[in-house]
């Protein structure tokens, strides 16, 4: 059984994954899919695809990037956390992750020098810069402030 919060209602819902493989799961407060919400995931983007899938993409929809190392115990805190804000976008934004282990070229670009540091684009530019373990409120609004 899986916990999913709904995108409409903000309702925790508990889903069985192999009941929601073959029939739509719904919130059984408001009735929304909530199986879009849990498609919905950060994807993950590297060094080659930085320029298209966060910096060109923003000029659509604001992106989050999670820039992350897999040894960082804070960054795998706040992992569900942005799992969550993810299924709970509804389209409205985008979060990708960025592993700086692996892409030290977008991390040196941006300067990153702590690790997590979240850093959000709008309009093709950097527009804020979280760094740190943060809670989901305070994510969630600094990610709002840019919609």
């Amino acid at each position: 059984m899986a916990i999913q919060t709904c995108p409409k209602c903000g309702t925790k819902n508990r889903v069985d994954e192999f009941l929601a493989g073959l029939h739509k799961a719904v919130c059984g407060n408001c009735g929304a899919n909530l199986t879009a919400a849990a498609e919905a995931k950060p994807h993950v983007v590297t060094d080659a695809t930085f320029a298209e899938e966060v910096v060109a993409a923003s000029s659509l929809l604001p992106v989050l990037v999670d820039a992350w190392a897999e040894w960082c115990g804070p960054c795998r805190m706040i992992a569900p956390v942005l799992d969550q804000l993810a299924a709970e976008s509804n389209g409205r934004y985008q979060i990708a992750k960025l592993n700086v282990d692996e892409n030290p070229r977008t991390s040196q670009q941006f300067g990153i020098r702590s690790i997590p540091t979240m850093l959000i684009f709008k309009n093709g530019k950097l527009v804020d810069q979280l760094v740190g373990a943060l809670p989901k409120q305070v994510i969630a609004a600094r990610i709002a402030a840019q919609l």
